[in-house]
């Protein structure tokens, strides 16, 4: 494999991403992320016409957010006709897997310069109704395909490992603390790039979604999300989210721990990374600031559908000859509480070196745009810290997680 450069790396803020209560509710989806990919290529002197692909990843890949969302965002961004675009699907993981796959392209030797990044937002996809899941005149299929809540999900793996609601709590608490601290200390300035409206007038040029406020008896005060869910029968298949576990846990009595509060926060964003081949960026005066190590993708049970973290790590450690001990910082997507708090179990890592300036708990989960941020999250911090590797990871719908691993150069 050829080495891979990652040249730089933007985001927008993240905005609540709830309709009519956020700064950017409103703005079109194409839009948001225009605000991420021009700056990427004003900032780096780039001619966008030798861009050989736009790779965005997007939760909701339909109504605004469709017709190849990267395509019009890059056009309506100003890039050059000759630079394509593709957009892609993998639940909470698509921006990351955008990532990794123009990781692969530039790794091949078949292209040199690739943006990739990802889009969601979420004041505008919550009231998108989705296409069919399943078809239900095909009961086999429908049987295949059903999945728990996430939420639930996330309160069995509470359950199975034994976190309590004080422990999640403090998980969660903690993520707000750092979070608060990361903006104030302005730890996210050099990757923040201000949104601005069809006009060019500024919308939103801070975290918006941020609650540095949260206290532990606020946290305690909040009610549980996601009990209320398991006696609703999954689709017309005839079946509950209580049946199915009873099923994978034969008398298991869930404790149901997540809630606003210590679960990833809903909020629109957009974010873009910008990777080249060593030939190319020398030939063009671009600086690396880090470059890709390894990258992998995992699958896990469909049912308890963010445990692949763990699996998608330990693939990628393998794939760089790395141990769990050689690297510097994780990030780690707090979909939920547990899903961190699990990961750093199994593998043995320390707080201290997980999600270092808060995560989506206290900073929100633009679906389909949160891998990309991480990344540029991820090598903004080894930078300030002055280490070099890092390794960033996603749980996502239907039982799968990206993975990559980058090291500063």
């Amino acid at each position: 494999m050829n080495e891979i450069w990652i040249i730089d790396a933007l985001r927008t803020p993240r905005s609540i991403g709830k309709p009519g209560k956020g700064a950017v509710y409103g703005l079109h989806p194409q839009r948001l992320l225009a605000n991420a990919l021009r700056p990427l290529a004003e900032r780096n002197g780039i001619a966008t016409d030798q861009i050989d692909d736009v790779i965005v990843g997007c939760g909701t890949p339909f109504g605004q957010q469709g017709y190849c969302i990267a395509r019009m965002a890059s056009l309506l961004a100003g890039y050059g006709d000759r630079a394509p675009g593709i957009t892609v699907e993998r639940f909470c993981g698509s921006a990351l897997s955008a990532v990794n796959f123009a990781a692969m392209g530039v790794g091949s030797g078949m292209q040199n310069l690739v943006v990739a990044g990802g889009i969601e937002m979420m004041s505008y996809t919550t009231s998108l109704q989705r296409p069919p899941l399943m078809d239900a005149e095909n009961p086999a299929l429908r049987e295949a395909v059903v999945q728990f809540s996430q939420g639930v999900a996330a309160d069995i793996i509470a359950t199975t490992e034994g976190f309590s609601r004080a422990d999640v709590d403090a998980f969660a608490l903690e993520s707000h603390v750092r979070a608060a601290t990361a903006i104030a200390g302005g730890h996210f300035a050099k990757s923040l790039v201000p949104v601005l409206d069809d006009a060019g007038t500024l919308v939103l040029d801070r975290e918006e979604f941020a609650r540095p406020d949260t206290s532990a008896a606020g946290l305690a005060a909040l009610k549980p999300s996601f009990a209320g869910v398991m006696d609703r029968e999954l689709g017309d298949t005839g079946l509950t989210t209580r049946d199915l576990v009873e099923r994978a846990f034969p008398g298991l009595a869930v404790d149901h721990v997540h809630h606003p509060g210590n679960s990833s926060g809903v909020v629109d964003g957009a974010a873009a990374v910008l990777l080249a081949s060593p030939d190319y960026a020398c030939a063009h005066g671009l600086r690396p600031r880090a470059r890709v190590r390894a990258l992998a993708t995992a699958g896990d049970s469909p049912q308890f559908m963010l445990n692949a973290t763990v699996p998608a790590a330990r693939k990628a450690l393998a794939l760089a000859g790395l141990e769990v001990g050689d690297i510097d910082l994780f990030e780690v997507n707090e979909a939920f509480a547990a899903v961190p708090m699990k990961f750093m179990k199994d593998l043995a890592v320390p707080h201290d070196k997980v999600n270092v300036n808060g995560g989506a708990i206290a900073l929100g989960h633009p679906i389909g745009a949160t891998g990309a941020m991480l990344v540029g999250m991820l090598v903004d911090e080894l930078e300030r810290r002055d280490l070099a590797t890092g390794l960033v990871t996603l749980c996502t719908g239907g039982g799968m997680a990206p993975a990559m691993i980058v090291e500063r150069v």
